[in-house]
């Protein structure tokens, strides 16, 4: 199993990367683990302290979870992986099955923050884009799917999302063994980590 780490700040296009490299890859040869599946329950809390909850720290990400999960693929078990909702700002009571396969890609703001998922990538990957196309994005994302209104993006992209970005994030580019720009698709650098994978599948 080639396992690929994707990480980067919100709204860099982690997901358009993804999505690029497993078009050009059979269907049952990839499969796809998100660190947003993996924030802590915070059943135990009120969804008005739920909100209140920094989910770009590296804390709020349950690492053990998400560890055993691929050390369990990795060893070609099924996994029962969790389903967040970012309405109610918690892990929902559904699971996804999923199934071990050649090529499995973790894709997450901060999975390069942690030292032993990181080590467990054959291939780590930071995509960059610029502060304000990432906040742009941020915002049509939010609105859109999230049902989140733009003074609350805003608010929250000021006061948590940019300094733990800073803080956390942003250092992650070291461990990288690609860097991808992606203020527009940058098709030529996706076009490498592709070769690379399908080298390492041969």
């Amino acid at each position: 199993m080639l396992i690929i780490g994707i990480a980067g700040g919100t709204g860099c296009g982690k997901t358009t990367v993804v999505n690029q490299i497993i078009n050009e890859l059979p269907e049952n040869e990839v499969c796809i683990i998100s660190q947003d599946s993996y924030y802590k329950d915070t059943s135990h809390l009120t969804y008005e302290e739920r909100t209140k909850i920094n989910f770009d720290h590296p804390q709020s990400i349950d690492f053990e979870l998400l560890g055993d999960h691929l050390k369990s693929l990795k060893n070609g078990e099924i996994i029962k992986q969790p389903v967040y909702s970012f309405v109610e700002h918690n892990r929902t009571t559904e699971t996804i099955i999923t199934a071990p396969s050649k090529v499995l890609i973790v894709e997450g703001i901060l999975i390069l923050t942690n030292p032993t998922i990181r080590d467990m990538f054959d291939i780590k990957v930071y995509v960059h884009a610029d502060s304000d196309e990432r906040l742009i994005r941020r915002l049509k994302r939010d609105i859109a799917e999230r049902g989140r209104d733009m003074e609350e993006v805003l608010d929250r992209y000021q006061n948590t999302l940019k300094p733990m970005h800073q803080q956390f994030i942003d250092p992650t580019k070291e461990f990288a063994d690609l860097i991808i720009p992606n203020n527009t698709y940058n098709n030529v650098a996706v076009d490498i980590l592709r070769t690379i994978i399908k080298e390492r599948l041969d």
